[in-house]
């Protein structure tokens, strides 16, 4: 499964999941699971903001080596799920393309839904999109400019619902799902049964 994290710089939100979803992969040994990032407005080449480095490093992820990229068609093309901070991004790479908008949520919406109805697969978290009450606004905000306490409050959101997420699709193999957004139809290719891995009844979020 490879996972496409959308924010708005490209230094700070999509970074910080990118780089804890690939220290989760290598924790439990799960090579098929890849990420990268990228930003509406990126600051192109730029590095991780120092606070974001920093809030990285505490969740026990790597932050070096990283450049800002802006978001591009074949990124998302490549994505077999896509996650962005806020509503307006999820919204924004909706429209990239016929059945894009069926494997892209913000990360709390797609957390939400798991947790929730239990889904295993991106089809199964699509088809119960429009089943589930709208409680709140599911953004993750923006700390560029604010403290690092912001960071560290902005990083432990993110790592609460993206490791319960990760774990809950990782373990089994995806199939891209085939949408007809005309009538919101999505058609969940048949796949071979994968048992859950043992670490995910073992692991607990703080």
């Amino acid at each position: 499964m490879h996972v496409l994290f959308v924010c708005n710089g490209n230094v700070c939100r999509s970074v910080i999941a990118e780089r804890l979803t690939r220290a989760l992969a290598v924790e439990h040994a799960l090579p098929n699971l890849t990420a990268e990032s990228a930003g509406t407005r990126a600051l192109v080449g730029f590095p991780v903001e120092p606070l974001a480095a920093q809030a990285i490093a505490g969740l026990g992820a790597d932050p070096s080596d990283f450049k800002a990229r802006r978001l591009k068609d074949e990124m998302v093309d490549n994505a077999d799920l896509v996650l962005a901070m806020t509503q307006q991004i999820r919204d924004q790479i909706s429209e990239m393309g016929f059945g894009v908008a069926a494997r892209t949520f913000t990360l709390l919406e797609a957390r939400r839904i798991a947790h929730v109805t239990g889904a295993r697969t991106i089809a199964e978290l699509h088809q119960a999109r429009n089943d589930l009450a709208f409680v709140g606004r599911e953004n993750i905000a923006d700390p560029i400019g604010l403290s690092e306490q912001a960071y560290c409050e902005v990083s432990d959101r993110i790592a609460e619902a993206l490791v319960p997420l990760l774990l809950a699709l990782a373990p089994y193999e995806q199939s891209r799902p085939v949408a007809d957004e005309r009538t919101g139809l999505v058609i969940e290719p048949d796949a071979a049964d994968a048992p859950l891995a043992s670490f995910l009844a073992a692991h607990r979020i703080k």
